[in-house]
């Protein structure tokens, strides 16, 4: 009676250790290959333009370009990641830059700037939350009607015109004395966000339960988690990332206009899928969404030093994440 049950342990033994392993590796393999993309179109700009793509100057404005939609796309990856979606970012950039540029706001300085950038980011998330987790709004309309909410509220507060930053503390952040070993503060700014959303999404309780509501929010229901609180917190999360990148395109730009993050939603969106984040949401990572902010702004950067035409930038841009979705799908059926 007890011989028959020993072929079948290996047997269990084998398909468990074998059906891991991909899961354990693909990951890494995805990354790896887009440093390798990211490593082609260095070379590809290194052979095109050898005196200024390589120049340190354009290296800090590449990184200087990235660290404003790069922090906007972390917090979309967390949304992706549970299954929803953020259209709204880009609007929530422009209004955010534009209330903390106010004169109102300037007259209490650096804290004031950096401050009211925050507090609407935040409370614009906190809108979409509401909507979205307690409101049953599907985040696609919730979204959209946050994105013509907020460009047309950031256009009535500046009138359609430039509001000119004055404080000399915040201009003084985007200036090169105020870099720290040859390192834009703009892009530490970037590192720390990445860094504290790749904890936040591996290391923490957080991070499994946003993953758990993308994979199934029924199954994580029944689990003990609140999914609707937990959506409500995602977005949060969102519109705290486009308040620091409001401030961050506050100092670069010195200036707020209601034009700012424009299309942002869909590069990061984009930046989002080419990082190996499932639109249908459950799976995602931090460090992939980086590296495609980084393959898009350094694609837009070798574009711009061979003065080529921003159609065919956009015609590229469209072959990369066409090819991102295709892998996706090619992987997920292969899991299952």
């Amino acid at each position: 009676m007890t011989q028959p049950a020993s072929p079948a342990r290996p047997a269990t033994s084998k398909t468990t250790s074998a059906g891991p392993r991909p899961r354990v590796f693909r990951p890494d393999v995805r990354t790896l290959s887009l440093v390798g993309v990211l490593a082609v179109l260095v070379l590809i700009g290194g052979i095109t333009q050898p005196d200024s793509f390589l120049d340190t100057n354009n290296v800090q404005l590449i990184l200087t370009q990235a660290s404003v939609i790069g922090v906007v796309t972390v917090g979309m990856t967390f949304v992706i990641i549970s299954g929803g979606i953020d259209l709204s970012v880009g609007a929530i950039v422009a209004l955010a830059s534009v209330w903390a540029t106010t004169v109102a706001t300037q007259d209490y300085g650096f804290a004031g700037i950096l401050f009211t950038a925050v507090v609407v980011g935040v409370g614009c998330g906190l809108v979409n939350g509401l909507l979205i987790a307690y409101g049953g709004m599907v985040p696609f309309i919730a979204t959209l009607a946050m994105l013509a909410s907020g460009r047309g509220l950031a256009l009535q507060i500046t009138d359609g015109k430039t509001q000119t930053v004055s404080v000399e503390s915040v201009l003084k952040l985007g200036e090169r004395d105020a870099y720290i070993l040859g390192i834009p503060p703009l892009v530490l700014v970037f590192a720390a966000v990445t860094v504290i959303g790749w904890l936040v999404l591996n290391r923490t309780t957080f991070g499994r339960r946003s993953v758990a509501v993308g994979g199934n929010a029924e199954a994580a229901r029944l689990a003990g988690i609140d999914v609707r609180r937990q959506r409500l917190y995602l977005y949060l999360l969102s519109g705290l990332c486009c308040g620091i990148a409001a401030f961050l395109l506050i100092v670069l730009a010195g200036s707020g206009q209601n034009t700012n993050g424009n299309l942002y939603e869909l590069d990061a969106i984009a930046a989002a899928i080419i990082g190996g984040t499932l639109l249908t949401g459950g799976r995602g990572t931090i460090t992939g969404s980086v590296l495609g902010v980084l393959i898009f702004t350094t694609i837009t950067n070798i574009f711009a030093l061979n003065n080529l035409q921003s159609d065919v930038q956009e015609i590229a841009k469209g072959a990369i994440i066409v090819a991102a979705v295709l892998v996706q799908r090619r992987t997920s059926t292969t899991t299952s």
